[in-house]
């Protein structure tokens, strides 16, 4: 199964602040998230799928949070940890699992990532947020597409 970080990222490493964007609305980045991650199993934490709760992303939801809740949807699913968080998509009938944050989860699942596709917002942004450092010689850059408000590329562990 390929496991794949999705994050919007300021040139600052900034992806949020009071648990929001900092910058104005990208309809297009939003656009093509929304359309990267329909149809498969997401896992996020719990902060930002309360966020997302009246409009849940992806096909099934993985919530990553300290202690066990009741699931208010069908097609929700809590847990405490990562191992657990990704057995749980591994049981789900699809191929590739999207991980959508916050940033306490993109640290925890950065080492078992195998993909990370980056919404690159230039600018730098006052946040509370921060995508995790990661070792840029263990990743190599696939594709690089140009949008009129952001860049998006696509990393592949190197093996």
């Amino acid at each position: 199964m390929d496991l794949v970080s999705v994050a919007a990222v300021a040139d600052n490493g900034v992806i949020g602040t009071d648990d929001g964007l900092p910058w104005p609305a990208i309809p297009a980045d939003r656009r093509q998230y929304r359309a990267r991650v329909a149809g498969h199993p997401v896992i996020l934490g719990r902060r930002t799928f309360d966020s997302m709760r009246a409009d849940p992303p992806g096909s099934a939801q993985i919530v990553l949070s300290r202690s066990a809740r009741e699931a208010s949807l069908d097609t929700v699913q809590y847990v405490t940890g990562v191992d657990e968080a990704v057995a749980a998509a591994a049981t789900l009938p699809a191929e590739r699992t999207y991980v959508l944050g916050g940033a306490t989860i993109y640290e925890l699942f950065q080492p078992v990532v195998t993909e990370m596709v980056l919404s690159r917002i230039p600018g730098t942004y006052a946040g509370d947020a921060y995508f995790p450092d990661w070792d840029r010689d263990a990743w190599t850059r696939r594709e690089r597409t140009d949008y009129d408000d952001f860049t998006l590329e696509r990393w592949v562990r190197v093996d």
